[in-house]
C-alpha cells in the first residue's frame, strides 16, 4: 500500500524486539489532524536550565548580516552541482526548505558565509548489508545538497545492533560511496562512538520521570500496546520510581539480566493515536559483542532513540530521511525536546526509490545470497551498488538516474527502462565498438582464395574519429549470428537468406547459395559468394538493405563465457525496505514461496561458444565495449586474464522488445505513480543533450554531422534530404528544451 500520505504508519513497528504487531500483512494508520499539526510544529529551543554538550552548542553567529539575494550565492545553491537529485530548471522541495532556512530570519541564517559548513547533512547506513540502488538516491541527495550549499555531509554508521553488523559491511559501504564520487573528508562517524552520551541521556530521562524499565513479557507488551482502533494499556511497571528504574537500568548495563527480561521505554502516552508514541522502547538487553566496542555494553539503544540524538551531537542541520520515517518524526522531536539539546535538528522526508523488476528488500537480498540464487552481493543481477559496478554500470549513470527520478514526497515505482536508458546514454559516447558473434554460424565464402588474409580497418566509434581505428582480418571462413540467417524468412527479413545478399560490416557484400545441415536437420554452415568490388562501398546497381556483423573463423577470440543478464524478477518489485526496528521475519514460508516464484529463471544465460574479434583478447577487467548490433558489455572483475575472459552484458542497445511477464498488480497502481513516472521522463528529456540523442541508435544510423544529426543509415547509405530535415527539426526542438533547462 502507498506511503505517500504523511500520516501513514506501519503497524508492525518494533515487532522484531517483542512489541506487539498484528498478524497478517502490514496495516497502515492515519493520524488525526491535531496530531499532524503537533508533528509539524517542531521542537522548541531549550532554556538555560540544563546546558547542551559542547558538541551541540549553538554555533557562533556570523559577523555581518547577509541579504536574501546573497544567501544563494554564499551558500552555493546552484542547479548544476554534481550528484544533486532533481536537476533541471526548478528546485525540489528540499532545496526550497534549505533556502528558507538560510534566508534572513531562518533558523540557519547565522551559518551563511561559512564555506564548507553552511549546512550539515548525513548519510547514516546501518552496517548490516550492502548498499543498493535505493541507497544511491539517498547518497546523492545528502552529499549533493551539502555540495550545492557549500556545506558538508557526514558518513555515519548507525551501528546500534551488534547482532547484524560486520566490519565487512562498513568497508563495502565506504567503497560504494567513494565510487559514486562523494567524499566525507574527515567526517566519518559511528553511532557506537556516542554510546556513553546516549546512555547518559537515557539515565537523564529516567531521573526526570520520562523513561522506565518495563519487565512485561513480550506477549503482555503485544496485548497492552493496543491497536489502531483501541488505545494501549499502561504496563503494571510503568509507575516504578525513578530510583528503582535507575537501579534496574544499571543492572541491565552490567549484564545482570537476561535478554528480553527488561526493556527501557520512554514514558509518553499509551493512548496516543500515533502508535510510535505509545511508550516506545529505547534500550534493549543484548549479550553480544560489538564490532567496535567489543563486550563493553550489554544494553544497546534502539534506532528511534539514537537517530535524533546522533544528529544533534554532530550538529546536523537537515536530517533527510525516506518516507517510512515520516510517522516517526513526532517521536524524533519528542526525544530532542526532552533532552538538553539547544538546537534540535530537523527531520525531512522524501520518497524512496523503487524500481520495477528489482528486489529492494534487504532481507530478501540476503536470502538470495544465502540460498545461492545469486553468486554473492556483487552478482551483476543484484541491485546492490557493488553488483551494478561489476555489471559495468558507471557511477555517472547512477547519479544521472537519481537526478532524473527527482525528489518528491509521492511514492512511485520507477520503470526499469528509465534506468537502462540512462545507462545507455552514458555508455554510448565512451564505449569503443567491437564485433562479437554470440551464437555463431559458420559461413564459407567459396570464391574467396583459401589461405588469404585481408587486413581491414574499422573505426572504434562511428562519430568519434579521435577514438582511433583497429584492424580486422577477413578470411575465407567467417562466423555470423545464427539469427542473421533464415532459410525460409518472412518478406520483411533483410538479412542473409538463400539467394539473398547482405553487406558485412566494414567488408564485402555476400550472397548465400547453399545450406549445410547436420543429421538432425540443424543448419551448421552457409556457403556464399562475395562481390569483390564492394569491400569499401555499397554496390551502385542494386540496393542492399541488410548489414550484419561477423568475425573471422581463424582470427577470432573465444572467451571463457559471455553472460547475458536479465531482470531478477519477472514482475513488479519484491518488497520495500522498512525502518530498521520494523524489520521482522516478513511473514512465513508462504511469503517466501511467493517471492521465490517471482524470480526470473532466465535472469542469467551463459554462452560458452561465442566468437569475438581478436582485439578483445587483450581487454582488461572493467573495460567496457559496445558489441555491434548486440549490447554493451564489460569484462568481469573476476576474469583471470591471459585470455580467460568473461564478458557481462551491461544493457541492450535499445529498450528490450521482450517484455517481462505482466505484473497483475500494475493495473492497481495509483494515478500518482503514473504521474510521477511521466514527470521523471519529462525531467529526463530536459537533461538529454541533443548532440547525443541520435548517437545511441546505431541500429538505425551509421554517420552523423557535427551536431549529432544522422546523415547515413545503418547500411551506410546516405539518408534522403527530407529525412535529414525531419531529424534536424527534432534536434532543434530538443535543443530548446535542453537550453531552457540549463538557464
Amino acid at each position: 500500500s502507498s506511503r505517500s500520505d504523511p500520516a501513514l504508519m506501519d503497524q508492525r513497528y518494533l515487532g522484531s524486539i517483542g512489541l506487539p504487531f498484528p498478524e497478517g500483512p502490514p496495516v497502515h494508520f492515519v493520524l488525526p489532524e491535531d496530531a499532524l499539526a503537533e508533528a509539524s510544529q517542531g521542537s522548541k529551543v531549550k532554556s538555560a536550565a540544563s546546558k547542551a554538550p559542547a558538541s551541540v552548542a549553538e554555533p557562533a553567529k556570523g559577523k555581518s548580516a547577509v541579504s536574501s539575494k546573497a544567501v544563494a550565492a554564499s551558500a552555493g545553491a546552484s542547479q548544476g552541482s554534481a550528484g544533486v537529485v532533481g536537476g533541471g530548471g526548478s528546485k525540489n522541495f528540499l532545496q526550497e526548505i534549505i533556502d528558507r532556512d538560510l534566508a534572513p530570519g531562518g533558523r540557519c541564517h547565522s551559518r551563511v558565509g561559512r564555506h564548507g559548513d553552511v549546512i550539515r547533512t548525513r548519510f547514516p547506513p546501518e552496517p548490516n548489508g550492502y548498499l543498493h540502488i535505493g541507497h544511491c538516491k539517498s547518497i546523492c541527495i545528502n552529499f549533493g545538497l551539502a555540495e550545492m550549499y557549500k556545506g558538508r555531509c557526514h558518513l555515519r554508521f548507525d551501528d546500534t545492533n551488534p547482532a547484524a553488523e560486520e566490519t565487512e559491511y562498513v568497508e563495502s559501504i565506504m567503497e560504494d560511496v567513494r565510487w559514486l564520487g562523494f567524499s566525507w573528508g574527515e567526517h566519518l562517524y559511528f553511532a557506537s562512538s556516542y554510546f556513553d552520551q546516549l546512555y547518559e541521556w537515557a539515565e537523564l530521562l529516567i531521573k526526570n520521570g520520562k523513561a522506565y524499565v518495563d519487565s512485561q513479557t513480550a506477549a503482555e507488551m503485544k496485548t497492552n500496546r493496543g491497536s489502531l482502533t483501541t488505545p494501549g494499556t499502561n504496563s503494571r511497571f510503568r509507575d516504578r520510581s525513578p530510583e528503582e528504574n535507575l537501579a534496574l537500568f544499571r543492572e541491565m548495563r552490567d549484564g545482570k539480566h537476561a535478554e528480553g527480561s527488561h526493556l527501557l521505554r520512554a514514558k509518553i502516552d499509551m493512548t496516543h493515536p500515533n502508535m510510535n508514541m505509545r511508550d516506545p522502547p529505547i534500550y534493549r538487553i543484548l549479550h553480544k559483542s560489538h564490532h567496535r566496542t567489543g563486550d563493553k555494553w550489554c544494553v544497546y539503544p534502539l534506532y528511534d532513540f539514537a537517530h535524533g540524538e546522533e544528529d544533534a551531537i554532530e550538529g546536523i542541520t537537515h536530517s533527510i530521511c525516506t518516507l517510512e520515517f515520516e510517522a516517526h518524526r513526532l517521536l524524533y522531536e519528542w526525544f530532542t525536546t526532552n533532552l538538553p539539546i539547544e538546537l534540535p535538528p530537523k527531520q525531512f522526508e522524501f520518497s524512496r526509490l523503487n524500481v520495477t523488476n528489482t528486489v529492494m528488500s534487504k532481507r530478501k537480498l540476503l536470502r538470495l545470497v544465502k540460498e545461492g540464487v545469486v553468486d554473492g552481493w556483487d552478482d551483476p543481477r543484484m541491485p546492490t551498488i557493488c553488483g551494478m559496478r561489476r555489471r559495468g554500470v558507471t557511477p555517472e549513470a547512477l547519479r544521472n538516474f537519481c537526478s532524473k527520478v527527482g525528489v518528491t514526497t509521492s511514492t512511485a515505482t520507477i520503470d526499469i527502462n528509465l534506468l537502462e536508458e540512462t545507462i545507455r546514454e552514458d555508455l554510448e559516447p565512451q564505449c569503443a565498438r567491437r564485433m562479437a558473434v554470440l551464437n555463431p554460424l559458420k559461413v564459407v565464402i567459396e570464391d574467396y582464395p583459401a589461405g588469404k588474409e585481408e587486413e581491414l580497418e574499422a573505426g572504434n566509434h562511428p562519430s568519434k574519429p579521435e577514438m582511433g581505428v583497429r584492424k580486422l582480418t577477413f578470411t575465407k571462413e567467417i562466423y555470423i549470428e545464427q539469427s542473421d540467417f533464415q532459410e525460409d524468412p518472412p518478406a520483411s527479413y533483410f538479412r542473409l537468406k538463400p539467394g539473398g545478399e547482405v553487406k558485412l560490416r566494414h567488408s564485402y557484400v555476400i550472397k548465400a547459395h547453399e545450406v549445410v545441415k547436420d543429421k538432425a536437420g540443424a543448419i551448421i554452415e552457409v556457403r556464399c559468394t562475395h562481390d569483390a568490388a564492394t569491400r569499401d562501398t555499397m554496390p551502385e546497381d542494386r540496393k542492399i538493405k541488410g548489414v550484419i556483423h561477423w568475425v573471422s573463423a581463424s582470427k577470432c577470440f573465444s572467451p571463457t563465457a559471455v553472460r547475458l543478464y536479465d531482470y531478477l524478477l519477472r514482475v513488479g518489485t519484491a518488497g520495500e525496505e522498512v525502518v530498521v526496528e520494523e524489520e521482522d521475519e516478513e511473514a512465513g514460508t508462504d511469503a517466501k514461496a511467493d517471492f521465490m516464484k517471482e524470480l526470473n529463471p532466465e535472469s542469467l544465460q551463459e554462452l560458452k561458444n561465442a566468437k569475438l574479434e581478436l582485439s578483445l583478447a587483450n581487454a582488461k577487467a572493467g573495460e567496457r565495449f559496445q558489441f555491434e548490433r548486440n549490447a554493451f558489455f564489460v569484462v568481469d572483475k573476476y576474469s583471470k586474464g591471459n585470455g580467460n575472459l568473461i564478458f557481462n552484458r551491461i544493457v541492450g542497445l535499445k529498450e528490450s522488445t521482450h517484455k517481462p511477464d505482466k505484473d497483475e498488480r500494475a493495473d492497481a497502481r495509483s494515478r500518482k505513480e503514473q504521474q510521477a513516472k511521466q514527470a521523471a521522463e519529462k525531467e529526463a528529456k530536459k537533461l538529454l543533450d541533443p548532440r547525443e540523442m541520435f548517437r545511441a541508435m546505431t541500429d538505425q544510423y551509421s554517420a552523423f554531422d557535427e551536431d549529432g544529426v544522422p546523415t547515413h543509415a545503418a547500411d551506410g547509405v546516405a539518408l534522403p534530404k527530407s529525412r535529414v530535415k525531419k531529424l534536424r527539426t527534432e534536434w532543434e526542438k530538443q535543443l530548446k528544451i535542453f537550453n531552457s533547462a540549463k538557464s
